[in-house]
């Protein structure tokens, strides 16, 4: 069990920020028990990024299971989950999911659908924050950005599954004049689940309700060693083998497929947005887990 202390070493800069909270330096040497200083942690960054990956222990705070980032910000609480809307909504911070206070060492989160919580906060480093909740023996891993240094399209690369499930489907806008016709030119939605793949070759423009789903199988997303915007993704089709295609993001609605064995891009919109809101189904459904894609020892061949 950790001991109920926040771990901080600060200086309060001299000059408040236009934010109405002072700067905050964190070091690792100190111990502060102020609840006053324990907020101007939390405030130090608009954004704590939350390193799903990093958590330790059995338990879960269903919260911060579900979100990309969130933020402390005058007493309340912000939360991004969904990719969708990253770096817009609610001015960067996401949605308003509930309120919180400071203690000595303690932040008491008040959420909306999940109630009340409180944990023990621990700093780091200068920019990571442990959220530990005693009562589960579990720890969440945050990390501090600024709005205007936070990379968001890193985010939809390194939440790439999670990125292409937010839509009930994807239509097919555009193909390439370039290229060597292949059986995929004929396939005209596709849907991304946890565990499968579904295409459909009905006409563009189709209704969802109306879509009939003519094949589903395996996908499987890549990292690309060496290439943190590019991501390499298969469609198992029984009658194809393994089709490969480049992944990119071109927006929070558009992908780009590009198919390096007939040279033909294809992109894709997004149609039937799932937000994930403070309360609903959809937000009971979705929670981010642990997850690593497998990595692939190959060059990008998409010219631009």
């Amino acid at each position: 069990m950790k001991a109920l202390k926040l771990l901080f070493g600060y200086s309060l800069m001299a000059t408040l920020l236009v934010s109405c909270y002072a700067d905050v330096i964190i070091e690792d040497e100190f111990i502060e028990e102020s609840a006053f200083n324990t907020d101007q942690v939390l405030q130090a960054y608009d954004l704590w990024y939350v390193d799903i990956n990093q958590t330790r222990g059995g338990g879960e705070v269903p919260f911060l299971q579900r979100a990309f980032t969130v933020t402390f910000n005058n007493g309340v609480f912000y939360a991004n989950n969904n990719i969708v809307g990253i770096g817009k909504t609610g001015n960067g911070l996401g949605i308003d999911v509930g309120f919180y206070e400071t203690l000595r060492g303690i932040v008491e989160i008040d959420h909306d659908v999940d109630g009340n919580w409180l944990l023990e906060v621990y700093a780091l480093n200068g920019n990571t924050l442990e959220l530990y909740d005693a009562s589960m023996d579990t720890s969440y891993f945050l990390k501090g950005y600024q709005r205007n240094n936070f990379d968001y399209d890193q985010v939809f690369y390194d939440n790439i599954n999670y990125f292409i499930q937010e839509y009930d489907a994807w239509e097919k806008v555009y193909t390439s004049e370039t290229g060597v016709l292949n059986d995929f030119d004929e396939e005209n939605f596709l849907q991304f689940l946890p565990a499968l793949f579904r295409s459909s070759i009905d006409p563009q423009g189709t209704g969802l309700a109306n879509l009939q789903w003519d094949y589903e199988g395996d996908y499987e997303v890549y990292d690309i060693a060496g290439d943190d915007s590019l991501k390499a993704l298969t469609l198992d089709y029984d009658f194809l083998g393994d089709d490969y295609f480049e992944l990119y993001v071109i927006n929070d609605s558009t992908i780009e497929l590009y198919h390096p064995d007939s040279e033909t891009v294809y992109e894709f919109k997004g149609r039937g947005y799932q937000q994930y809101l403070k309360s609903g189904k959809g937000s009971m459904e979705k929670k981010r887990v642990k997850s690593s894609n497998p990595s692939m020892q190959v060059e990008r061949r998409r010219k631009k």
